[in-house]
């Protein structure tokens, strides 16, 4: 009877244990991190979309109203003003997506307002230190290649592939690679093509 009873409570307190990481992560609001400290969570299909989440996808519009829940009912929190936006999905329910941002801010959007195509931000977390670090665009997959342009904190690029280690982005008229780890928008060591 001991022996079940504590079972018991080693049970309830493993979930109970579980269920507050999960509400930590969940509504949390963690300080910006390196691509390189981002821990690639275990993937499943949403039930929604079929999917995988999480995901990065983008904002269609200049205007996406991010809200409190999955409903029009529910409050605006804050708008998105900025088409191509990178953004994370993380929950699914119904028409409405969870997403998250560089910053680790989240909220609910309707589905419409998100488009499948790939974009990154250009080390986001690096973005108004006092003494910003402008990220190379290199001609090849190697930091001995040339450099294209230099890109400042938080430039906006469309992803063209990844190899796990490099990234080929177009950025307004220049076109090349940058380290994965220096992007937000693509996990560490995923591959994209």
């Amino acid at each position: 009877m001991g022996n079940r009873r504590t079972a018991r409570l080693g049970t309830a307190l493993a979930l109970a244990g579980g269920a507050l990481l999960a509400g930590l992560v969940l509504h949390g609001s963690p300080a910006p991190v390196a691509a390189a400290d981002v821990v690639v969570p275990i993937a499943a299909n949403g039930k929604s979309s079929g999917l995988r989440v999480p995901r990065f996808v983008s904002l269609k519009s200049d205007k996406v109203n991010v809200r409190r829940g999955p409903s029009t009912d529910q409050s605006i929190v804050w708008v998105f003003s900025r088409a191509g936006l990178p953004v994370e999905v993380i929950a699914e329910f119904e028409n409405w997506r969870r997403v998250r941002d560089s910053e680790g801010a989240d909220g609910w959007v309707f589905h419409s307002l998100l488009s499948g195509r790939r974009t990154v931000l250009v080390s986001p977390w690096s973005k108004g230190k006092q003494t910003p670090v402008s990220i190379p665009l290199h001609s090849s997959r190697s930091a001995g290649s040339g450099v294209v342009a230099q890109l400042q904190p938080g430039v906006l690029g469309d992803l063209v592939e990844c190899d796990g280690s490099w990234c080929e982005l177009s950025v307004g008229n220049y076109s090349g690679y940058v380290q994965q780890e220096k992007l937000w928008g693509v996990y560490r060591d995923e591959k994209f093509e």
